[in-house]
């Protein structure tokens, strides 16, 4: 009896055992208790309160704003990330490679920062541009309102296009050309060949970015409460935060929270429903895996002025916000003209070298950012191991726990081990540097199970096979043979990781405490205070760091490469 009690639990049953409890406390108990609390109240079941958050006019017009912003933002994010994409895959534009790798500078750069930017830039009375139309060029009202639906649509689309970009740009390189010259030899024009044609082969990869910028603008916080919530223009995200922020965390208050993260969540399950049922759509999938070079089309008397086009976009989308970041974080005091006389380097010495709290905050960011990046890493190559290489049961439900969180909110992912972790069971972590910690885990475990388990399908099972059959324990297989040979896969979910999380700021704002800011919290709550020289200079520290590294992630990946390809 007790040699069939051995053969049960051995190394299977006990990595899935800790892959699963590691899922449920990082990830099942705060989801559970979110939907628990929003329906249970003194052990009974209340409805009536429920609807009452529901039928508020604050939740009507959040759940409005949010609607009218996210559809703005993907209506124009998909127009701009589209267009762009055809322009450097199908076209004879000048410096294409170049030019595709600046469109995808934004998707590396923090969207609330550029709002800071161009808040400064285009403020009613006080923004820079603004005040030059008026007092300079004599106009009576200002050029731009950035404090309005069109300016948070405008900063949004800006940062969210690159989601459509990438994912078309794709498709159009693996697409097989000969669909489109055939078109042509049979006396179709160009627009009806577009229309006809390639709209409808490209059709999937535009309408999942299109829902994965509908996605992260719902979701989003860092913006709106940069541009909107001035001027009552709140959010889900937004409301969320102000709901517990009024209340000092009461627990009525994280109650209505978790109303108002309930509808978030199904929103986000809504449009994941409808991307994948998009995408299985068998009439689009007509993209071959093979790989063709496109036709290019002559662009002609176009190739300049589209090239002017495309630099002027990329100017005043990176250039210009990044400039007035540094340029504002050096001035004596805000307001004052961006000249060098009125610039001083003390304000980024002060902030690095001086003021505890920036201090603190970019020590926090860097060790949260390491500390997340590292456990979840290593958390994600047990889960990613019991998933891909192991034959037990529920492996589907951990592989569900693990991805859920990807699809959700940074606010219900803080939301929900609020309530888990503030001494409900016993363990009370609330306003420390530990539950940050633990909502990172949680929030990007996704990324570290796509990474690991793309990198453990190339590991084949007769390697594991053939060191069990000469000796080796499951674990000596697994550090001996399986590590090492998909330590690429772990290296990359690690900057997957630490690179999001250093400029994180949706999940962090509801979690911080007085000790506990991190970069992201600091720059947004010193530009609250009215400490607007002091956020561009740490926002500007916060560029440097999030840039220097993803050159560093790049050189390694590149001489990676390099040094494969040797071995070849």
């Amino acid at each position: 009896m007790s040699i069939k009690t051995e053969s049960r639990i051995g190394a299977p049953e006990v990595l899935f055992g800790l892959a699963t409890a590691i899922l449920l406390i990082v990830v099942g108990v705060p989801m559970a208790l979110i939907f628990f609390n929003a329906f249970w109240v003194d052990g009974a079941l209340n409805v009536a309160d429920v609807m009452k958050v529901l039928k508020s006019p604050e939740t009507f017009q959040a759940l409005g704003n949010s609607l009218v912003l996210a559809g703005g933002v993907t209506v124009t994010g998909t127009l701009v990330g589209t267009f762009f994409a055809w322009l450097v895959t199908r076209t004879d534009l000048p410096f294409k490679k170049t030019m595709k790798l600046l469109f995808l500078v934004p998707f590396m750069l923090p969207a609330f920062i550029g709002a800071l930017a161009w808040k400064m830039l285009l403020s009613p009375r006080a923004g820079y541009v603004n005040r030059f139309w008026m007092d300079t060029l004599g106009f009576e009202s200002p050029l731009f309102d950035i404090y309005s639906y069109a300016g948070i649509i405008l900063i949004e689309t800006m940062y969210l296009f690159p989601f459509v970009f990438i994912k078309v740009s794709g498709a159009l390189e693996r697409m097989d050309p000969t669909l489109e010259e055939s078109a042509r030899i049979s006396g179709a024009d160009l627009f009806t060949i577009t229309r006809k044609i390639t709209i409808p082969l490209i059709m999937p990869s535009i309408v999942s970015g299109a829902l994965l910028i509908c996605l992260y603008s719902m979701a989003h916080f860092g913006t709106v409460a940069v541009l909107g919530m001035e001027v009552g223009i709140y959010n889900i995200p937004t409301l969320i935060y102000e709901k517990i922020h009024q209340s000092a965390g009461s627990w009525n208050s994280i109650r209505t929270a978790t109303v108002l993260s309930m509808v978030l969540v199904t929103t986000a399950a809504i449009i994941l429903w409808i991307q994948n049922r998009v995408l299985s759509k068998g009439k689009y999938q007509i993209i071959a895996g093979k790989s063709f070079r496109p036709t290019e089309l002559r662009l002609g008397v176009f190739r300049t002025p589209m090239l002017i086009f495309c630099c002027v976009y990329i100017f005043v989308t990176i250039i210009v916000p990044t400039a007035t970041i540094f340029g504002v974080g050096a001035l004596k005091t805000y307001g004052l003209p961006l000249s060098l006389e009125n610039m001083t380097l003390h304000n980024f010495e002060y902030i690095l070298f001086e003021w505890e709290l920036t201090r603190d905050s970019i020590w926090n960011s860097i060790s949260l950012g390491l500390a997340s990046a590292l456990v979840t890493m290593f958390c994600g190559v047990i889960i990613s191991y019991v998933i891909v290489k192991m034959k037990v049961r529920g492996k589907g439900f951990l592989e569900f726990l693990g991805m859920l969180p990807f699809s959700l909110p940074g606010s219900v992912i803080a939301l929900g081990v609020i309530l888990a972790w503030s001494g409900k069971f016993g363990i009370n972590i609330y306003n420390t540097v530990w539950i940050i910690l633990v909502a990172y885990i949680a929030r990007y475990m996704a990324f570290s199970l796509k990474s690991n388990s793309a990198a453990l399908e190339q590991v084949h099972d007769s390697l594991v096979e053939a060191s069990r059959a000469s000796g080796a324990t499951p674990w000596q297989a697994l550090r001996d043979i399986v590590i090492p040979l998909i330590r690429p896969g772990m290296v990359a979910a690690f900057f997957l990781i630490f690179l999001p999380a250093l400029r994180e700021l949706t999940t962090s704002v509801l979690l911080y405490g007085p000790t506990t800011r991190t970069i992201g919290v600091a720059i947004y709550t010193l530009n609250e205070d009215g400490e607007t020289v002091y956020a561009c200079a740490l926002a500007g520290v916060a560029l440097l760091l999030i840039v220097g590294g993803e050159i560093l992630i790049k050189r390694f990946f590149e001489k990676k490469k390099r040094k494969d390809n040797g071995g070849a």
